[in-house]
């Protein structure tokens, strides 16, 4: 069964547009057919375009949703794991191999990053999950 869907305002102005050709046609030389069946033809498509479009924003914003999901699932799942990554030592300034355990994860929302919690010895570091280079199992 097919759906029925309510006239969008594109259709409407199109049909207002062709009403108004055809009222204001010289009678003596009506439109062609051909012409009009390539405008009739050219306007479906336009709104078969903007249908796919609408669709594919809509698939785009779900799978945003779905790998936000994942990587925040992802992060939950380090909690208490032991990870390798770099970071500045604070004497040197030099950037250095560090082992810690994840503690925690949260959300920064003005990144909108998840971000891991880790405690390596006294020191405390906060990293995002493309700062891990290694996880031990």
């Amino acid at each position: 069964m097919s759906e029925v869907t309510p006239t969008s305002d594109h259709q409407m102005q199109y049909m207002n547009l062709l009403v108004a050709q055809l009222k204001n046609q010289n009678p003596l030389e009506p439109m062609d057919n051909n012409q009009m069946t390539a405008q009739l033809a050219q306007f479906s498509q336009l709104e078969q375009l903007a249908s796919v479009n609408n669709k594919l924003e809509t698939a785009n914003f779900t799978f945003s949703d779905v790998m936000s999901i994942a990587n925040r699932n992802y992060a939950n799942s380090l909690i208490g794991r032991e990870v390798t990554f770099f970071a500045e030592d604070e004497e040197s300034g030099d950037i250095v191999l560090k082992t810690g355990v994840v503690d925690s994860v949260y959300y920064d929302i003005s990144k909108d990053e998840n971000l891991l919690g880790v405690s390596s010895g006294e020191d405390e570091y906060t990293l995002g999950l493309n700062a891990v280079v290694n996880i031990q199992s």
